[in-house]
């Protein structure tokens, strides 16, 4: 409520809102009337709510007129940075170009720089080899450098202004649990070198072992999509050296990209280019999803994207459930947590099917074969924290809270694109956790879709409440489900136990930790074992009057891996498939933008064709 003191100087007639209604005064305020007006404000109280209207209430049972909530605000139009990315092989872009990058480990690189001879075939011009030996030897091992050379021209052509040459170089070796191209390091060191305007080309050298879809996911984490900015002035004076870059004068850069061999060719394997373009759509997608503020990405906005994405897709189903009908239907983890938002909470539930042939034809291609795989994700459009608040700075960022349904639509979306042979479910929890008559409480008690119940004791620990119903969902109803993937934004303490990179991860086998590990490793979006330990962890969760309650009674006992276990405890007795819990709140939030972590990490798992193999050129 806001306050309601009048100032000692007010005459004559004063209005003042209170919770909605307006009290008029025709005389100036006395010493008696200011504490009868007191009076009055501290006897109104909200209790009574029934259904959308809020309803004010007095000590003398007189009700006042109703309050209709806040209307649904249509959708607002939001400018996107319009960075072309092409990946197609195109000979003409060496003409086009304003400016050329080369990447690659810093091996690969002297080997393209030593073949002088074959320079105007790469660049379309022939750069000064001792600028370009003096540009890598300044390098050494690991960074990028930026070069202005002239270009030379042939007859009576025009001369073409200088051309940027630029160099990103990683180190050749690096350690196990890292990513043997360091992606993370070339994604930010494109996002600070490459020009915020014109033609741009980016020479990829790749050693033949490496597949070439974790690197266009990696490619395309350095030019997002999302933007309120009103001025398409460059903004290159704010980019650090942390990769929060703000270009904004892109409207007409056009970034493409070309990749090399061992041998310097140029790789025209078109599955390796469409593994390419699949995960850097993918990754755009969640990178945008989880810049959107929440006023514009809403719930029913969510919704409305997935079904935008798919509208044309005859291999994808779509199916809500909404509202109070998650209520009805035993959803109460959902329910509760978004029950107090202007839009209300869903269950989206998405399936791709594909056909007896494709499935057949492809299956060898994958270690999932035809193994049914969901995934779940955390759709936290925004968290408040409901009545358990943040602090005004923990707040900020919240609208990332989604990041993890971002990360696996991203995924669902690459893994569609590329006719993946396995059938994968894909279930979004959307909600916000708002604050509000309706918000749920500390002491609450809720029942889950598992049929358990759950004492509230943090309301702030929101996510795994809604992630537990969609697994029970799963669990419950898809007999086919051999493997369920849930990811999500969950803990702050997975950034203590696994850093801003790695993701913390929870598996209850060996094999499928080791699998997750690995596929990782090959997609770039790297993810590290949690402690797998729910004999010796449950007893956080005792309650003296429910099941469990949602948050740890001690903070300090490897909560993360608590807060997955919470989760597993909801899956259904009768499943007896894989269960992999991502906890990527570190890597999926860096320098205020969204990473587009978790794309890569599914295409790894669901075997998408031409992303985890090289094949040939």
């Amino acid at each position: 409520m806001r306050d309601c003191h009048q100032d000692k100087r007010s005459q004559g007639t004063s209005k003042r809102p209170i919770m909605g209604t307006m009290i008029t005064a025709s005389r100036p305020l006395t010493c008696l009337s200011k504490p009868m007006i007191a009076l009055t404000m501290s006897l109104l109280v909200a209790i009574h709510r029934p259904s959308s209207r809020l309803y004010l209430a007095s000590a003398f049972s007189t009700r006042l007129p109703s309050i209709a909530t806040r209307r649904s605000r249509p959708l607002i139009s939001t400018r996107l940075l319009a960075t072309t990315l092409q990946f197609d092989p195109s000979p003409s872009i060496r003409d086009a170009a304003t400016s050329t990058i080369l990447v690659g480990r810093h091996a690969a690189l002297a080997s393209v720089l030593e073949r002088t001879d074959s320079y105007v075939s790469l660049f379309g011009f022939r750069p000064p080899p001792s600028v370009m030996t003096a540009m890598h030897a300044s390098l050494n091992g690991s960074g990028s450098v930026a070069s202005h050379v002239e270009v030379p021209t042939v007859g009576p052509a025009a001369p073409r202004p200088p051309h940027v040459m630029a160099l990103c170089s990683v180190k050749n070796s690096v350690t196990r649990n890292n990513h043997p191209l360091s992606l993370h390091s070339i994604t930010d060191m494109l996002r600070t070198t490459c020009p915020a305007k014109g033609v741009v080309h980016v020479i990829c050298c790749v050693e033949d072992s490496f597949p070439l879809g974790p690197l266009g996911g990696a490619l395309a984490k350095a030019f997002p999509l999302f933007s309120k900015k009103t001025s398409s002035k460059s903004s290159r004076d704010d980019d650090h050296d942390d990769g929060a870059s703000n270009q904004m004068n892109d409207d007409n850069r056009v970034v493409h990209f070309t990749f090399l061999d061992e041998k310097g060719n140029v790789v025209k394997n078109q599955a390796q280019i469409d593994a390419a373009k699949a995960a850097a759509e993918g990754v755009r997608l969640a990178c945008r999803l989880v810049d959107t503020h929440p006023e514009e990405l809403t719930t029913t906005a969510f919704a409305q994207e997935c079904r935008e994405l798919f509208e044309n897709e005859p291999t994808v189903t779509i199916e809500e459930i909404i509202g109070t009908d998650l209520l009805e239907k035993g959803y109460g983890g959902i329910y509760n947590v978004g029950k107090a938002a202007t839009h209300p909470p869903r269950l989206v539930i998405m399936t791709y099917d594909p056909t007896t042939k494709e499935r057949t034809e492809r299956s060898a291609e994958t270690e999932a074969g035809n193994e049914s795989i969901a995934l779940v994700g955390k759709g936290i459009v925004y968290d408040t924290g409901g009545l358990a608040i943040k602090s005004k700075t923990g707040m900020c960022g919240m609208k990332s809270d989604m990041g993890g349904a971002a990360g696996v639509l991203g995924g669902f979306l690459a893994a569609v694109r590329l006719q993946t042979p396995c059938k994968i479910r894909l279930l979004l929890c959307l909600a916000e956790n708002a604050i509000g008559p309706a918000s749920v409480r500390n002491d609450d008690i809720i029942t889950q879709y598992s049929g358990k119940t759950v004492e509230i004791n943090n309301s702030d620990a929101e996510g795994r409440l809604v992630l537990s119903d969609a697994v029970a969902h799963v669990t419950k109803h898809y007999e086919d489900v051999g493997l369920v993937v849930d990811m999500a934004t969950l803990t702050g303490a997975q950034l203590i136990a696994t850093g801003k990179m790695h993701a913390g991860i929870l598996a209850n086998n060996l094999e499928l930790e080791r699998r997750a590990v690995d596929a990782g490793l090959v997609s770039g979006d790297l993810c590290y074992p949690l402690l797998y330990a729910p004999e010796l962890l449950k007893k956080e969760f005792a309650s003296k009057v429910a099941d469990m309650k949602n948050s740890v009674k001690d903070r300090s006992n490897a909560q993360s891996s608590c807060a997955g276990h919470f989760i597993e405890s909801h899956i259904d007795p009768s499943y007896k498939g894989g269960w992999l819990h991502v906890d990527m709140d570190g890597p999926a939030w860096k320098a205020d933008r969204g990473t587009g972590y978790g794309v890569g990490l599914v295409l790894a798992l669901v075997g998408a064709p031409g992303f985890c193999a090289r094949g040939q050129s």
